[in-house]
C-alpha cells in the first residue's frame, strides 16, 4: 500500500516578481512645480511692497524679538519711521519709458542728463582745442618773425595738424649741401633764431630729417637715404640744444624718403621733399588735437596769417 503523500511533490507557485514604478518621476516632478510656484508668488509679492503691512509687520516683530519701541512714536509715526530710509521701489507694472531708477529718476531724465554730459564734453574738448591752436599759432607767428628779421623769410613753411605745428624747413642750399650732414652757415643762422621761440615753450620738439627718392652715391659716407636723414635730424637736434633749447625736450628721427611734403609729380617735389621739420608737438588731448587741422583750415580762410 503505497502512502499518497510520498508519491507527490508539492507544486510551489512561483513568487510574481516586483514590478517596477515607471512613474516615480512625477512625484519629483510636482516638488518642481510646487516650488516654481512658490517662487513666483514670492516675486509678485515683492514686486509691490504694501507699506502699512510692511511697517505693521515691522513692528511686531520689534515686540516679538524685544526690541524697545520708542514711546513718541504714534503707531502712524512708527509705520513711516520704518520706511523712511527705503528708497522708493520700482514699479514694474509701469511702461518701460516710465521706469525709475532708486533715486526717482525717470529714463527720460536719466537720458537727458546723459545728453547734457555729452555736450558739455564736447564743448570742453572745442574750448581745449582753441586754446592749444593758440598757443601754437602765436609760437608760429614768432618764429616766422623772427625768420624775418634774420633774413631767412620765407625759408621756411608751416603747417598745424594733430601732431601739433611744424615747422617745414628746405635742406638744400639751406640748412645742408647736398649729401651733407654737416650745417652750412645759413643753415646755422636759421636754428638761432629759431631756437629761443622754442626754449620759452613747455612743448616737446621732434626734429625729424627727411630726403628724397633720389639714391645716395654708394661712394659717399651715407649706405642709405635713411642713414642721411637721420643724421641731418640729430645735427638740428644737437645745434638747438646747443642754443638753450632743454634736451629733455629734444627727440629726432630720420624718415628716409618714406613721407614726402609733396607727390612727385610736382616739379618742385625733389627740392621740396628733402627737407628738415621741426614739430611742436601739442600738449593738448587727443580729441581736442584732432581739431587743430581744422581749426587751421578755418584761420586760413579767413584772410592771411
Amino acid at each position: 500500500m503505497s502512502s499518497g503523500g510520498h508519491g507527490r511533490r508539492s507544486r510551489r507557485h512561483p513568487e510574481e516578481e516586483e514590478r517596477e514604478n515607471h512613474e516615480r518621476w512625477l512625484v519629483s516632478y510636482a516638488d518642481m512645480l510646487t516650488l516654481l510656484f512658490c517662487l513666483f508668488v514670492v516675486l509678485f509679492a515683492m514686486s509691490q511692497v504694501d507699506k502699512a503691512k510692511f511697517a505693521a509687520l515691522a513692528s511686531g516683530l520689534a515686540h516679538s524679538f524685544g526690541t524697545p519701541v520708542s514711546p513718541n512714536d504714534s503707531s502712524t509715526g512708527s509705520q513711516a519711521s520704518v520706511l523712511d530710509g527705503l528708497p522708493n521701489p520700482v514699479d514694474i507694472a509701469a511702461g518701460v519709458g516710465e521706469t525709475k531708477t532708486s533715486q526717482g529718476l525717470s529714463s527720460q531724465q536719466v537720458d537727458a542728463a546723459s545728453a547734457q554730459a555729452a555736450l558739455q564734453r564736447a564743448k570742453n574738448v572745442q574750448a581745449e582745442a582753441q586754446q592749444a591752436y593758440a598757443q601754437l599759432a602765436a609760437a608760429r607767428a614768432r618764429i616766422d618773425k623772427a625768420l624775418t628779421a634774420a633774413g631767412y623769410q620765407g625759408a621756411a613753411t608751416y603747417q598745424i595738424d594733430q601732431r601739433g605745428l611744424v615747422v617745414h624747413v628746405v635742406a638744400d642750399n639751406v640748412l645742408f649741401n647736398s649729401a651733407q650732414a654737416t650745417l652750412r652757415p645759413d643753415g646755422a643762422k636759421l636754428l638761432d633764431a629759431v631756437a629761443p621761440t622754442l626754449k620759452g615753450l613747455p612743448n616737446q620738439v621732434r626734429v625729424e630729417g627727411h630726403a628724397n627718392i633720389e639714391p645716395v652715391d654708394p661712394r659717399g659716407p651715407w649706405p642709405s637715404n635713411w642713414e642721411l636723414s637721420a643724421y641731418r635730424a640729430t645735427t638740428v637736434l644737437r645745434h638747438l640744444s646747443g642754443d638753450g633749447v632743454p634736451e629733455v625736450r629734444l627727440s629726432a628721427a630720420g624718415y628716409g624718403s618714406t613721407q614726402p611734403l609733396v607727390p612727385y609729380s610736382d616739379p618742385t617735389a625733389m627740392t621740396v621733399n628733402r627737407r628738415v621739420d621741426i614739430v611742436v608737438l601739442s600738449t593738448a588731448s587727443s580729441e581736442a588735437n584732432d581739431q587743430l587741422a581744422g581749426l587751421d583750415a578755418g584761420a586760413s580762410q579767413k584772410g592771411p596769417r
